[in-house]
């Protein structure tokens, strides 16, 4: 039985849905394509990613391709219960509730994963994370796992290093046609248009501390300096540091930058990035806002611990009055803010990877792979990026035969 607050929203979802859907030239294309082949038939696929309208199209795309499709949240701030219920009416069974408890939220992956799927598509780990503890039952039929983001990638080779991955996972957040524009310019445009709508503030003129430079982080600081920040990147890795330095921005810990920023924005995928020595460093009024995909980068609790009140002033703000009269303003409970506080990445840019993660799967379930952390096939990054060329109207060039002999000359 799916689990969703209020079926009388569907309407509104699926305005929300068919907005999306028009956007997504590429997705419909191989859905089209799906529909004529039926590639899923007799295949129960499970799905756990942030539920909004791009990612009902993605799970209305898999069921055009005859699919039983299970779709279920990747966090308790992120579903949005009107693309829930529209999608549910579609025939999708769901499995999600906006504002959930932790609790409820593991119920939730556990009844999604229920139905014993073939195909798991997951966003951060946590229905990988299940299959191997409370639901292993659940795993039996399972041919693969598509892994969409960073921090779940991370815990795919993780557990594979340990010798503990019982399946198949293909890490499509490594795609070149998912980070290079997903975790780019999605996350660099949605995370700054979460905080503006939910903060209201300017961003032009104000400091920027951004904490990690991988991909995410250079969208978030590109963006950020585009609005006319002033832009410090703290980081481990001295070659992006070095990146990010060429790329005009400062560069320093996060000790020397606490006492500078005016917003604060994480994007490690790595726990205490922010911690209680930072708050007590902090001006008055600052924001800390995460971009990374769990609640463990800004260290919530500390600054709840270090507040003598905490003061709710906006939807998805809370203010944490210190004992000496400052305030930090926290987002979202620490949570990724570009979907908590926001819609999350632009439409278009979902466009290219859940068309990378729909092909992914069919590949997963059409191939035999032992246990283990696969990479995306470059005809997938191919195929996704000729057929959103195609949408866009361009063309590209291409070789010759007396071209490609010349390129493979020895």
């Amino acid at each position: 039985m799916s689990i969703i607050r209020d079926p009388s929203l569907a309407e509104a979802g699926l305005r929300k849905i068919g907005w999306a859907r028009a956007y997504m030239p590429v997705l419909t294309a191989i859905g089209r394509d799906f529909s004529a082949r039926k590639p899923f038939k007799g295949v129960k696929i499970t799905t756990s990613v942030h539920l909004e309208a791009k990612t009902a199209c993605l799970a209305l795309t898999l069921a055009e391709g005859g699919a039983e499709v299970h779709a279920t949240g990747c966090n308790p701030l992120s579903t949005q219960d009107d693309v829930a219920a529209g999608l549910l009416s579609l025939g999708v069974s769901v499995y999600a509730v906006h504002g959930c408890t932790e609790a409820e939220y593991a119920e939730h992956l556990t009844a999604a994963l229920s139905c014993k799927p073939h195909l798991v598509l997951d966003d951060g780990g946590d229905l990988t994370e299940l299959l191997h503890g409370p639901a292993k039952g659940s795993g039996e039929n399972i041919k693969g796992i598509t892994e969409e983001t960073t921090t779940g990638v991370h815990r795919l080779h993780a557990r594979h290093a340990a010798g503990g991955l019982l399946f198949p996972a293909m890490a499509v957040n490594d795609a070149d046609m998912k980070h290079l524009f997903d975790n780019r310019y999605g996350t660099g445009q949605s995370t700054w248009e979460a905080l503006m709508h939910t903060t209201n503030l300017q961003v032009c003129g104000k400091t920027v501390v951004v904490a990690g430079y991988g991909w995410c982080g250079r969208g978030v600081a590109m963006r950020a300096a585009g609005l006319g920040a002033r832009v410090i990147v703290t980081e481990i890795d001295p070659v992006k540091a070095i990146e990010a330095a060429n790329d005009g921005h400062t560069v320093m810990t996060m000790d020397q930058a606490a006492p500078l920023g005016d917003f604060f924005v994480t994007v490690t995928g790595c726990k205490d990035v922010i911690v209680g020595r930072h708050f007590a460093a902090m001006k008055d009024g600052v924001i800390l806002a995460n971009a990374g995909h769990f609640d463990v980068e800004v260290d919530a609790a500390a600054l709840r611990e270090t507040a003598v009140e905490a003061i709710p002033r906006r939807d998805n703000i809370v203010a944490y009055k210190q004992s000496d009269g400052r305030t930090l303003n926290l987002v979202a409970e620490g949570r990724l803010c570009n979907l908590a506080a926001g819609n999350g990445h632009p439409v278009e840019i979902m466009d290219m990877s859940f068309s990378v993660q729909a092909l992914a799967l069919e590949h997963m379930l059409t191939h035999s792979h032992a246990p283990g952390v696969y990479p995306v096939p470059k005809e997938i990054d191919a195929r996704v990026s000729e057929l959103k060329l195609l949408s866009m109207g361009m063309t590209i060039d291409r070789l010759t035969p007396e071209q490609r002999d010349y390129m493979n000359t020895l």
